[in-house]
C-alpha cells in the first residue's frame, strides 16, 4: 500500500523545519517583547528621607512612609559586598541571562526529595524580580513568571545595574531594606568603608532576613559569615591573612540609632518637598558638630534664667551656603518645643533691620555717613520710641546710632524716608515674611514690629557682604544673584555670573559705610579683649531685642562668613535680661571662633569720592566751620545739606555777651537747636551754649524747640474707658534750664511751666494753635488739627 497523500504533500523533513521556525519565531517574539516592550519602574516602595554633607557624609535620615529604614539608591555597589554576594547567592552570575536551568533543575530535585521547599535555584537577578513583584507566595507558576522578568531585566540592564537594584531593595533583617541603610543601621558607617567580615555579615542576611540578623539568631549569623569568608579565600578574593583577621571580627550586637547631626533642616526639607529622596547638603560635617555643640554648651547658660531654645546659621558669603544649621537646642525637649525648626520661624526682628535703612539712606544722599542726627524725645501721634536705656543724646553721629542702636534717632529717620520706601528695599533684600502693608507696620518697622526668619535675615546680611566682595572682585560690575537667599542643597541655584546693567538694590559703597558702623559695635562686657578678637576677624555685626523681650538676636559678618544667631523661647515667653547683646552675642561669637579668619573687603574707592567734612557735625564743611577733614564718601553723600551748626556770632571785647552791633570779636560756633543742645550738653561737658544776649540787646534767635505735635500734624485724642476725654502730651525744650513758659491755647491762658515744659492738653475737634511764651518775649506758635475717632492721625 503507498503513501497517502498526506504524506506525500508534507514530508517529515518538511515538518521539521517548519516546526523550529515556529520556535524561532516565538522566541524571537519572547525576546522582543522582553527587549522593547515597555517595562514600568521595578520598584516603587517608598524611600527614607536621607540627608549627607557636602562631603557625603550621614547627618541623619528618616523611616519611609511605610516604617523601613529604605535609603535611595547612591549608584555603584561597593566592590567588597559585590564580591560577597556573588559567591554566596550567584556564582555564575556574571555568566547567565538571568535564568540558569541547571540550579533550577538542582532545586526542583531537592524539593522534591525533601517533600518542601528547600532550594529556590534563583539567580541574582530572579530575586530582583521576586522583590519587584512583592515577594509573593512559592509556585511553580510564580516562579515562571519571574523567570520571564529575570530575562527582560538582563535584556534592559548592565550586570552593574542588577546589582545596584539587589543591593537597594534586599531586606537585611528586621526593619532594614537596602545595603546603605543595613552598613548605617548595624556598623555606623557608609557601605563603601565596611570591612571584608562587614561585608561578608550583610551578604548573607537577604537569604533568611526574618531569621537571622544582628540581635537574632547569633550562632547561625557567625556560621554564614565565617562559611562565606571561607569561599572567598578559596577563589582567592581575600588572602589568608585578611581572612585569618576577618574571622577574628566579632559581629554587631544589634541595630544602631542612626546619627542626629542637622534634624531640623532634615524635617524642613523633608516637608518642603523633598521627602524620600538622598538630599546632598552644603554642610561642612565636622563644622556642623562643632556649631551643635557650641550651642548645647551656651544653652545651660540660657536654661539658668528660663530661656529653652536658640538656633543659628553660619553661611559662606561668597556662595550663599550654609555651612552649619543649628535648628534648635538639642536640650529643649518636647516641653519646650524641640522640634521646632526656630531657623524658619517668623519672630519679632528687633532693630536688626536698621542697617538696611541706613544703608538705603547713604545711598540715596540723605545721611552722610557721619552726620549729626537728632537723639531727643519724639512723638509720632501715640507712637512714642525710647532708647533701651531710656535716656537721650541730643545729637549723635548717624554711624554711633547705628553702632549703638539707638532706636529714636532711627524711628526719625525711617519717617523722614518713608516706610513703604524701606518695605520696597527690605522685600528686595529677600525679607519676604515682611508682607503686610505700610500702614499696618508703621514707624514701628525697623524696632521690632516686623517678623521675620533667622534664614531670610542671614540670606539678607550675606548679600550685603557679597556685593562688597564682588564689586571688589570685578571692579565696576555687579554679578546677577548677589543680593538671594542662603541654600542648604548641593542641587540648589548655583550663583549667575551674568553682569547686570545696572548696581543692585544695594551699592557697594553703602554698604561699606553701613559694615564699618557696625565694626564699631561694643562686645559683650562679660568677655575680655573683644576688641582685639573682633579686630582680627573684622567682625560687622549687630544685636537685635524684640518687645518685651522674647527675642534676641545677634548677626555677624565678614569678608568670608555670615553668623546668625537666634535665642528665646518657641513659646514666645518673655525674660528679664533676654537682649541680644546679653544672650545672643555670646554665643555669635563662640561660633566665629569656630571659623578661619579672613581679609576685611576692600573699600570700593571706584564707587566713592572724597569730600570735606565738618569734624564736628559730620555734615559737608560750610564756610563757618572751624575744622574740617578730607575723607572717602559715597558720591551721594554730595548731595547732602553743609553744616547747618557752625554760624558766626558777634560777641562784645570781653567775650562774654553777644551783641547785634559794634565793635566786637566776631567768632565761629557750634549752635545745636535747643533740643539737641539740652541733651548734647548733659554727655558732652566741652559743649558750650551761646553766650546770653548783652543786657539792652537782643537778636532774633528762638531759644525754643516744640518737639510735639509737629506743625500741621492731625491728632487724634482717645476716649478713655470711663467715657471721658483722653489728653495728649505736648513737650517743648527751652536753652535756658530755669526758663518760665507761658502756655496759651487759642487765645486761651492755661498755665506755666518752669524747667521741665509738658502740658497734658485736651481740645475738642478742629484747627487749634497753641502759643508759647518766655520771660524774655520770646514766642512761638504751633498749629495743629484734633480729629474724632473716626478719623485718622498723622
Amino acid at each position: 500500500m503507498g503513501p497517502g497523500p498526506s504524506s506525500v504533500n508534507n514530508p517529515p523533513r518538511s515538518r521539521g523545519r517548519r516546526g523550529w521556525l515556529y520556535a524561532l519565531a516565538a522566541l524571537l517574539l519572547v525576546f522582543i517583547w522582553a527587549r522593547w516592550w515597555p517595562l514600568g519602574l521595578l520598584f516603587h516602595a517608598p524611600c527614607s528621607t536621607v540627608l549627607v554633607d557636602r562631603d557625603g557624609e550621614l547627618l541623619g535620615a528618616t523611616a519611609a512612609k511605610d516604617g523601613q529604614w529604605r535609603f535611595p539608591a547612591t549608584g555603584e555597589v561597593p566592590g567588597r559586598f559585590a564580591t560577597c554576594i556573588v559567591q554566596f547567592e550567584d556564582r555564575h552570575f556574571r555568566d547567565h541571562w538571568g535564568i540558569r536551568p541547571q540550579s533550577l533543575v538542582r532545586a526542583w530535585l531537592q524539593n522534591r526529595k525533601a517533600g518542601r521547599v528547600v532550594s529556590g535555584g534563583s539567580t541574582l537577578t530572579m530575586q530582583v524580580a521576586r522583590m519587584a513583584r512583592g515577594n509573593r507566595p512559592r509556585t511553580y507558576g510564580e516562579k515562571f513568571v519571574e523567570a520571564l522578568l529575570a530575562l527582560r531585566i538582563e535584556l534592559r540592564y548592565s550586570k552593574a545595574e542588577i546589582l545596584q537594584l539587589f543591593a537597594a531593595n534586599a531586606p537585611f533583617g528586621g526593619n532594614v531594606v537596602g545595603l546603605d541603610a543595613a552598613a548605617w543601621r548595624y556598623f555606623g558607617r557608609p557601605a563603601g568603608r565596611l570591612s571584608w567580615s562587614e561585608n561578608a555579615v550583610l551578604a548573607v542576611l537577604p537569604n533568611a532576613p526574618s531569621a537571622i540578623y544582628p540581635g537574632k539568631g547569633h550562632a547561625a549569623l557567625l556560621a554564614k559569615r565565617n562559611r562565606l569568608l571561607d569561599r572567598l579565600l578559596a577563589v582567592q578574593a581575600i588572602d589568608s591573612m585578611e581572612w585569618s583577621l576577618a574571622r577574628e571580627e566579632p559581629l554587631p550586637e544589634g541595630p544602631r540609632a542612626l546619627p542626629r547631626r542637622a534634624p531640623h533642616l532634615l524635617a524642613t526639607l523633608a516637608a518642603q518637598g523633598h521627602e524620600g529622596q538622598l538630599l546632598r547638603s552644603t554642610l561642612q560635617g565636622a563644622l556642623q558638630d562643632r556649631a551643635a555643640e557650641a550651642a548645647d554648651r551656651y544653652a545651660a547658660r540660657l536654661i539658668a534664667n528660663e530661656v529653652h531654645n536658640a538656633a543659628a546659621l553660619v553661611m559662606d558669603v561668597n556662595t550663599g551656603e550654609v555651612l552649619a544649621y543649628v535648628g534648635n537646642l538639642g536640650y529643649a525637649g518636647a516641653a519646650h518645643a524641640e522640634a521646632v525648626d526656630i531657623i524658619r520661624a517668623r519672630r519679632s526682628t528687633g532693630s536688626v533691620l536698621k542697617p538696611f535703612l541706613y544703608a538705603d539712606m547713604v545711598q540715596g544722599g540723605e545721611l552722610a555717613p557721619d552726620m549729626l542726627v537728632a537723639d531727643i524725645p519724639t512723638r509720632y501721634n501715640d507712637f512714642a520710641p525710647r532708647n533701651y536705656d531710656e535716656r537721650y543724646s541730643g545729637a549723635v553721629p548717624a554711624s554711633e546710632a547705628l553702632a549703638r542702636s539707638l532706636n529714636v534717632p532711627f524711628v526719625r529717620a525711617l519717617h523722614a524716608h518713608g516706610v513703604e520706601r524701606t518695605l520696597r528695599l527690605l522685600r528686595a533684600m529677600g525679607l519676604s515674611s515682611i508682607d503686610r502693608s505700610a500702614a499696618n507696620y508703621g514707624l514701628s518697622l525697623v524696632v521690632g514690629g516686623a517678623e521675620a526668619t533667622l534664614w531670610e535675615l542671614a540670606g539678607a546680611y550675606a548679600s550685603m557682604g557679597r556685593v562688597l566682595n564682588h564689586y571688589g572682585r570685578l571692579g565696576l560690575t555687579y554679578r546677577q544673584g548677589d543680593v538671594r537667599p542662603p541654600h542648604a542643597l548641593v542641587e540648589a541655584d548655583a550663583p549667575d555670573t551674568t553682569q547686570l546693567e545696572g548696581p543692585p538694590v544695594l551699592q557697594a559703597s553703602a554698604i561699606h559705610f553701613t559694615l564699618k558702623a557696625l565694626r564699631e559695635v561694643a562686645r559683650p562686657a562679660d568677655e575680655e579683649g573683644w576688641r582685639q578678637f573682633s579686630g582680627q576677624k573684622h567682625i560687622a555685626w549687630k544685636t537685635g531685642t524684640s518687645f518685651g523681650h522674647r527675642d534676641a538676636w545677634a548677626i555677624g559678618l565678614t569678608g568670608r562668613h555670615c553668623v546668625a544667631v537666634w535665642t528665646g523661647n518657641a513659646s514666645g515667653e518673655g525674660r528679664p535680661g533676654l537682649t541680644g547683646t546679653l544672650a545672643a552675642a555670646p554665643l555669635l561669637f563662640d561660633l566665629f571662633n569656630l571659623l578661619p579668619s579672613g581679609p576685611a573687603p576692600e573699600p570700593p574707592y571706584d564707587e566713592m569720592v572724597q569730600g570735606v567734612l565738618c569734624r564736628t557735625s559730620g555734615y559737608r564743611a560750610g564756610m563757618d566751620c572751624p575744622q574740617a577733614d578730607t575723607a572717602w564718601l559715597p558720591p551721594q553723600a554730595m548731595r547732602t545739606a553743609t553744616c547747618p551748626f557752625h554760624r558766626k556770632v558777634l560777641l562784645d571785647p570781653s567775650g562774654r555777651w553777644r551783641i547785634s552791633q559794634g565793635p566786637g570779636i566776631m567768632a565761629n560756633w557750634f549752635v545745636l537747636p535747643p533740643a539737641m543742645e539740652h541733651y548734647y550738653a548733659i554727655s558732652h561737658p566741652a559743649y558750650r551754649p551761646l553766650p546770653p544776649w548783652k543786657p539792652g540787646t537782643s537778636g532774633n534767635d528762638q531759644p525754643m524747640e516744640i518737639l510735639y505735635p509737629e506743625e500741621g500734624a492731625t491728632l487724634l485724642i482717645p476716649v478713655q474707658l470711663d467715657g471721658s476725654r483722653g489728653h495728649t502730651v505736648v513737650e517743648v525744650a527751652h536753652r535756658d534750664a530755669g526758663a518760665t513758659l507761658y502756655w496759651d491755647l487759642d487765645g486761651r491762658f492755661i498755665g506755666t511751666t518752669t524747667g521741665a515744659h509738658r502740658m497734658a492738653i485736651s481740645p475738642g475737634e478742629g484747627p487749634h494753635r497753641l502759643t508759647l511764651t518766655d520771660a524774655a518775649g520770646h514766642a512761638l506758635h504751633r498749629e495743629f488739627t484734633v480729629v474724632g475717632g473716626a478719623g485718622k492721625a498723622r
